[in-house]
């Protein structure tokens, strides 16, 4: 399988998919698999056309973290390998937050460790319900240590702590619950939901979902005075985007 395979990428409508096809490894990480995401958000981003991109696992599972090869490299692995092995991720998730479109996580099936964690990295998770995650990392000895920096930002200390180091796994409804997941839709309609879902951002002004997602994360590290006049600055930004302007002029032109 190239590496082209290992990560599809296609576009319906407004929405980018970029799907983990690996079924056979239950959609694993390995060094292909991540330069495939990267590769398809990335062309997602440069397209005109496209709203939103969603992440998805061909077959049962959506991810179910590093395959065996990946873990064979890291117990070999110099200090220096493993850092520059390990900044590939940290790459993954920085795209994710800086690119101007919605990533979103669609998981059926299981999405543990690195999983897990590129799903919490996305800006939205939708779940099946039958849909389960989990940290595993600290029964073998490892610390997902870069997603606990995006983790700590989406649920309670003690809920990261436990999810952490416990090392078991969530159901779906469960993960809803604590802010992990934003929507919990039934199996057999999943698709189906996903899908209108996803079409929602078509109705939204795209300059107006990235200008918001900037400042999203932008202010999480701001004094509250600080993130205030980050907030100014963007709404002036935003007022002057075409579409602002069109939408003004529409909704004077409706009273």
């Amino acid at each position: 399988m190239t590496d082209e395979e290992v990560v599809l990428y296609s576009v319906e409508g407004a929405v980018a998919r970029v799907t983990l096809n690996r079924p056979d490894k239950r959609n694993a990480l390995n060094d292909a698999v991540i330069a495939g995401i990267k590769r398809g958000l990335k062309k997602a981003a440069e397209d005109e056309r496209v709203r939103v991109a969603v992440i998805s696992g061909a077959g049962k599972d959506f991810c179910s973290g590093a395959d065996l090869s990946a873990l064979q490299k890291i117990a070999g692995a110099s200090v220096a390998e493993n850092s520059e092995d390990a900044r590939t991720l940290l790459e993954l998730f920085l795209l994710i937050r800086q690119l101007p479109i919605p990533i979103v996580a669609a998981v059926t099936g299981r999405a543990l460790a690195g999983g897990c964690g590129l799903a919490t990295a996305c800006d939205l998770v939708l779940a099946s319900k039958s849909a389960r995650f989990g940290y595993p990392e600290v029964k073998i000895g490892f610390v997902p240590a870069m997603v606990a920096t995006i983790l700590r930002r989406n649920v309670s200390e003690k809920q990261a702590f436990e999810l952490l180091t416990r090392g078991g796994e969530i159901s779906a409804r469960r993960a809803h619950e604590i802010g992990l997941v934003n929507q919990v839709f039934a199996d057999e309609d999943f698709d189906s939901e996903v899908s209108a879902y996803l079409t929602g951002f078509e109705k939204m002004s795209q300059s107006a979902v990235a200008l918001t997602k900037s400042l999203l994360y932008q202010i999480d590290g701001m004094s509250f005075g600080e993130a205030l006049e980050a907030g100014v600055d963007t709404n002036v930004i935003a007022r002057m985007t075409a579409d602002c302007q069109r939408g003004v002029a529409r909704f004077l032109k409706k009273d």
